[in-house]
This record gives C-alpha cells, sequence and structure tokens, in this order.
C-alpha cells in the first residue's frame, strides 16, 4: 500500500468486532513503534498491552469506556522517565512512534483510535495498574477489527498552512 494513501485514509475506529488480534500483529506494531525518530536515538517509550480485566480497570476512568470496553486490546504508551533527556522532545518522539502504530495498525486492516482524555487520571490510574512510579502515562490506543470505519474529516487547504 502506498504511504500516503495509509495516511489520508486512516480513521479514529471507536466501534470494533469481537475478533482477537494475533500476538504476532501486537509484536509488529511494537516493530513500528521503536523505528520512530527521537532525540539522541533515546527511544524514551515503554508499552503495555491491556486485556480483559485489565481494561475494565482502565473503561472505569473514562467516559469513553464503551471505546476500551469494545477494543480487543488496548495499549498503553508510557515515557520512560529513566530514559528522558528533554520532556518536549521525548513527547514529540513518542508522538511519532505512536502515527508510526497507527499507520501500521491501519496497514494491516485493522482500526485504533488514540485516547488522550483520560490522562486527565493518570497518576490515580497507573496507581491503580501498579504501574512503577518512573513511567508517566501519555497515551491510550484502543485497536481491534473495525466493525465501523467513520467517513473522513475535512481537511483546511495546503495553501493555508504554508507561510509564504
Amino acid at each position: 500500500m502506498d504511504i500516503l494513501k495509509i495516511i489520508k485514509e486512516r480513521r479514529s475506529v471507536r466501534k470494533f468486532k469481537k475478533k482477537e488480534i494475533p500476538s504476532k500483529i501486537i509484536d509488529e506494531i511494537f516493530q513500528a513503534a521503536r523505528w520512530a525518530p527521537s532525540g539522541l536515538n533515546n527511544q524514551p517509550w515503554k508499552f503495555k498491552v491491556l486485556e480483559k480485566g485489565a481494561k475494565d480497570v482502565l473503561a472505569s476512568y473514562t467516559h469513553y469506556s464503551a471505546i476500551i470496553k469494545a477494543a480487543d486490546r488496548v495499549i498503553l504508551v508510557f515515557l520512560d522517565k529513566n530514559e528522558s533527556y528533554n520532556y518536549e522532545k521525548d513527547l514529540m518522539a513518542i508522538g511519532a512512534s505512536i502515527q508510526n502504530m497507527l499507520l501500521y495498525i491501519h496497514s494491516k486492516g485493522l482500526g485504533a483510535c488514540w485516547l488522550g482524555e483520560i490522562l486527565n487520571k493518570r497518576d490515580k490510574l497507573c496507581k491503580d495498574l501498579n504501574i512503577p512510579d518512573d513511567l508517566e502515562l501519555e497515551a491510550v490506543i484502543a485497536l481491534g477489527e473495525p466493525a465501523q470505519v467513520p467517513k473522513g474529516p475535512s481537511r483546511k487547504n495546503l495553501n493555508s498552512l504554508i507561510l509564504k
């Protein structure tokens, strides 16, 4: 698949079929994530996959609980404070790793939704999930086989985005 086509066609999928994603695909998603660029190649990210019971704990922290419960898997994305050298640059690197995951997920015919609202309660959530203090939750990605793919949003005119 052409990369620009993948970028243009990827959507945030919020409804999933009840179908299990093979572990091999999860490993490939993490391969895509780890090849994202990072300052000084510090690779400041860590990932955790949540299934069944832990997903329910996570769902209780957000009004997007239906998305989390419907997803086959949920990936938590963390900043590893021990690997961090510049907070802002590291957050950009983590964003790049998330984008790599989202594009790879789409390329495999799966769907995902990047959830950020849950970060408002990240400290309590991490405590309930026994996440070490040196990891800071930065994003949640719900994924599964799409039951419904939303129509694409409009985009601003390219000329309005480029300074002359």
